[in-house]
C-alpha cells in the first residue's frame, strides 16, 4: 500500500470517527453540559432570590424591632406617670386621713377637758362643803346645803 492510500483511509476513518462522534457521542455530552448550565443557573437565580428575601426579612424585622421598641419605651412612660398618679393619689389620701385623725384627737381632747373640768367641779364642791363643815359645826338645812351646793357647782 502507498503513503497516499493510507492516508485516504486514515482520513475516511478520521470522517468516519468525527461523523459517529457528532452524531452518537456529541449530542449526549451537550446535553448534559446543557443540563449542568441550567442547573447551576438555577441555582444562582434562587441565591439571588433568597439574599433578597434575606435582605426584605432582615429590614422587615429591624423596622418591628423599632416598632417593639418604641411600644415599650410607651408602656414604660404610660406606667411611670401612672406609678406617679397613685403616689400623689395616696399622698392626697394620707393628708385627708391625718388631717380626720387630727379633727378627732381635737374634739376627743376638748370632750376629756370638758369631763375633767366637771369632775374638777364635783371635787372643788365636795372639798368647799368639807370645808364649810368644819367651819360652822353646826348642822345645816338639807335642802339649803343643796342648793348651795349646785350654786357653787354652777360658778365654778
Amino acid at each position: 500500500m502507498s503513503i497516499n492510500a493510507t492516508l485516504f483511509i486514515q482520513a475516511i476513518v478520521f470522517a468516519i470517527l468525527v461523523w459517529f462522534t457528532m452524531k452518537f457521542v456529541w449530542p449526549p455530552i451537550v446535553g448534559a453540559l446543557d443540563e449542568r448550565a441550567q442547573k447551576i443557573s438555577d441555582g444562582l437565580e434562587a441565591a439571588e432570590k433568597a439574599k433578597f428575601e434575606l435582605h426584605t426579612a432582615t429590614r422587615h424585622a429591624e423596622q418591628e424591632m423599632a416598632k417593639t421598641k418604641d411600644l415599650a419605651a410607651a408602656h414604660f412612660a404610660e406606667a411611670e406617670k401612672r406609678a406617679h398618679s397613685i403616689i400623689e393619689e395616696a399622698k392626697s389620701q394620707a393628708v385627708v386621713e391625718a388631717q380626720r385623725i387630727i379633727a378627732q384627737a381635737r374634739v376627743e381632747a376638748e370632750q376629756q377637758v370638758v369631763q375633767a373640768r366637771e369632775a374638777l367641779r364635783v371635787q372643788v364642791a365636795h372639798l368647799a362643803l368639807k370645808g364649810a363643815e368644819q367651819i360652822l359645826h353646826k348642822e345645816v338645812n338639807a335642802t339649803v346645803h343643796a342648793q348651795l351646793l349646785e350654786q357653787l357647782q354652777a360658778q365654778l
